[in-house]
């Protein structure tokens, strides 16, 4: 039987359940990583899959028109078993409404991309997006902020406020 495993965020397989048995006891599979094949209704930790605990259940697999090769399509992961991973939309709309537009829009651009990338499965994709989208709100505030002191300053200044 063809085993699916989920490491990091990133699907692996399929691969011969032996194979898979000696990943789990090298450590590269750990007893919290995702495990999958067909028969099972839904991802699961390898430590709760009874076939990883002395007894597993034959099911015969599907095999291709093409013959002798399993036709397996794993189900997607569910939302639920994703960390959350923030997109900082609102944030980036509220310093591209409030701030400076440049850098606000491309914060929205990547804002909008994290969801989507974690609902593929990409976890490192959606992280990285975070984290542009992040920088790019905070550079737009930070131009804000600076534009907003340095009018003050200006208007200071031109009003009288530096004569001595």
């Amino acid at each position: 039987m063809s085993w699916y495993y989920s490491k990091n965020g990133t699907q692996v397989g399929p691969i011969a359940e032996d194979e898979l048995s000696a990943k789990i006891k090298s450590g590269e599979v750990s007893s919290t990583d995702l495990i999958w094949q067909e028969g099972m209704p839904d991802w699961k930790p390898f430590s709760q899959v009874p076939a990883f605990q002395g007894s597993i259940a034959q099911i015969p697999p599907q095999i291709s028109p093409q013959g002798g090769v399993p036709m397996v399509q794993p189900p997607a992961m569910s939302a639920g078993q994703y960390p959350q991973i923030p997109n900082y939309l609102w944030q980036s709309i509220v310093a591209t409404v409030l701030c400076c537009m440049p850098f606000g829009v491309v914060g929205i651009v990547f804002a909008a991309k994290v969801d989507g990338l974690v609902a593929r499965g990409d976890l490192a994709g959606a992280q990285a997006a975070s984290k542009s989208a992040k920088t790019w709100t905070s550079v737009a505030v930070g131009s804000g902020l600076l534009v907003t002191v340095i009018y003050l300053v200006i208007v200071a200044f031109a009003t009288g406020g530096g004569n001595s």
